[in-house]
């Protein structure tokens, strides 16, 4: 991930302020296309921010983040949709894609590509790649761009809400509900790990029986 710091962006927004909001909609528009910047957790913290100084409207970073989203998605998809598949095909196995995860993500889009754009908007790894992934298995664009818009602007209202309402109660935490929550997300977060690479293998074998021999 590239090196933003979030506290300052949120500082920058504070002191020139629609040129902040500018600035909150450009990064989490580049995340949406696949460059790995921290647009959540800017969102979050701009939204903390807020919460503390009257000058900043919730509101408008709220509509910033959700038009940084639906933007930096339909990029994206652009650009997945005329140089994706070739690209994986080439170098996919060289990071990690190989040909079975290719038939993985054709057999993810054609069944649950509306939930996979939708609820992608929430997971840290699926908000970079989900767009990308859409235009390289030659998804709907209307389609597309439904379930990108619906979930970008509820993502930029849950987290900016939630930021500004409970971001400084959660930030104010005591060290020993801390020490409990920080080991159990760990662990949660390896066990979730787990139990997906178990469930991509069945879906491996599901996408190839659908779609047996070369890719196409």
């Amino acid at each position: 991930m590239f090196g933003i710091d979030a506290e300052w962006v949120s500082q920058f927004v504070v002191n020139y302020g629609a040129y902040g909001y500018v600035l909150i909609a450009l990064i989490v528009g580049l995340e949406s296309m696949g460059i790995p910047l921290p647009g959540e957790t800017i969102l979050v913290t701009a939204s903390i921010f807020a919460s503390m100084h009257p000058s900043l409207n919730i509101w408008l970073i709220a509509l910033s983040a959700a038009i940084g989203a639906i933007l930096g998605d339909n990029l994206g998809y652009w650009i997945g949709a005329r140089f994706g598949f070739p690209l994986l095909l080439r170098y996919g196995p060289r990071i990690g894609v190989p040909d079975a995860r290719i038939k993985l993500g054709q057999y993810l889009f054609q069944h649950y590509g509306f939930l996979v754009v939708f609820f992608g908007r929430f997971v840290a790894l699926l908000r970079i790649l989900a767009a990308f992934l859409a235009g390289v298995n030659k998804m709907h664009w209307s389609t597309f761009f439904i379930a990108n818009a619906t979930g970008g602007i509820l993502w930029s209202l849950v987290f900016s809400f939630g930021g500004y309402y409970l971001g400084s109660l959660v930030l104010q935490m005591n060290h020993t509900l801390a020490f409990i929550l920080v080991p159990a997300a760990v662990i949660g977060f390896f066990a979730v790990g787990y139990l997906i690479r178990c469930y991509e293998d069945q879906l491996i074998e599901k996408a190839e029986r659908e779609s047996p021999g070369p890719i196409r």
